[in-house]
């Protein structure tokens, strides 16, 4: 599926915005792996480098990749018109059990 976004607009939000499948738990603030998405090998290196906390959430993560990114820390850019995602076969939610948090 094609979506458009601006510069600013993260992945999640965006995900959200489309009615997309992606849970997004904890809101955006970096306490779950719900958001987790596949990179295509060629935005990699466009994207900034993941920080420690980032990392350590996606260690949990279950189908880890090493194109594992969490979508609420991908912000658009110019540089990533055209990036491509894909979605893992699932997700674990371990900030609160059952917690399903509405799109802003």
């Amino acid at each position: 599926m094609a979506v458009r976004g601006k510069v600013g607009d993260n992945v999640l939000y965006l995900a959200h915005r489309h009615e997309i499948e992606m849970e997004g738990a904890c809101e955006a603030s970096l306490a779950c792996t719900t958001c987790h998405v596949y990179v295509k090998d060629e935005y990699l290196d466009r994207l900034p480098e993941s920080t420690e906390k980032e990392d350590d959430l996606l260690d949990m993560a279950p189908f880890l990749k090493q194109n594992s990114r969490l979508g609420c820390q991908i912000v658009l850019t110019k540089e990533l018109e055209g990036l491509e995602l894909q979605l893992p076969k699932a997700t674990r939610n371990f900030y609160v059990d059952g917690h399903k948090p509405k799109p802003h």
